[in-house]
């Protein structure tokens, strides 16, 4: 027997079709290009333009990797694994499982953020993303081992790590309030492999 189709939230207000983070980044690109070109002319113009799709090129290998890394992670864990451990009904030990794989997780910036849509996608609730992208951030161990203990010393990181620590939770449970979910609904859930009917 069919399943009956789920129930509809109702119309989307204009507020909510607009991709606000690509239009905030759109608008600041385009009104610094034109600026430069109006106060600086066409020839550095230009010149900051081939820097940039240089850079571009230099990134782009690096966040196909990530998103590959992302998809791999959606095929070989399953979605109920991933929705009991670190989904909406997950609570304090789901954000605690997210901030500490986050504070663990050896990465950069361009695997963490499409490994954090991936998870959101396969089940994990945007308090977990938060505290997974937040335990990166503040306390990062494999980076703070590299780049911070050489500099500042062990007491200084540790004193860090301490201060650090609890805001990957505090943090996914603000994104959990009732509030957030008016103003940003949580996306439909997504069925493929890995998981799911």
């Amino acid at each position: 027997m069919p399943e009956a189709p789920a129930p509809s939230a109702g119309p989307r207000r204009w507020y909510q079709r607009i991709d606000w983070g690509l239009a905030i980044v759109a608008i600041l690109s385009f009104g610094s290009a034109a600026y430069v070109f109006v106060k600086e002319g066409p020839t550095l113009w230009l010149h900051i333009l081939t820097e940039d799709a240089w850079l571009f090129a230099s990134i782009l290998p690096k966040v196909a990797l990530g998103c590959l890394i992302g998809a791999f992670v959606r095929l070989l864990i399953a979605r109920e694994m991933i929705e009991r451990y670190v989904g909406r009904g997950s609570g304090l030990p789901g954000l605690a499982i997210a901030g500490l794989i986050g504070m663990l997780f050896p990465a950069g910036p361009f695997t963490i953020f499409p490994l954090a849509v991936v998870l959101m996608a396969s089940g994990a609730d945007r308090g977990a993303a938060i505290a997974f992208i937040s335990g990166w951030l503040l306390v990062g161990i494999n980076r703070a081992i590299i780049w911070e203990m050489p500099f500042f010393g062990t007491d200084f990181v540790l004193f860090r790590f301490l201060l650090s620590m609890p805001f990957p939770i505090l943090l996914g449970l603000m994104a959990r309030a009732p509030v957030f979910e008016r103003l940003s609904p949580t996306p439909p859930r997504e069925d493929g492999p890995g998981g799911g009917p």
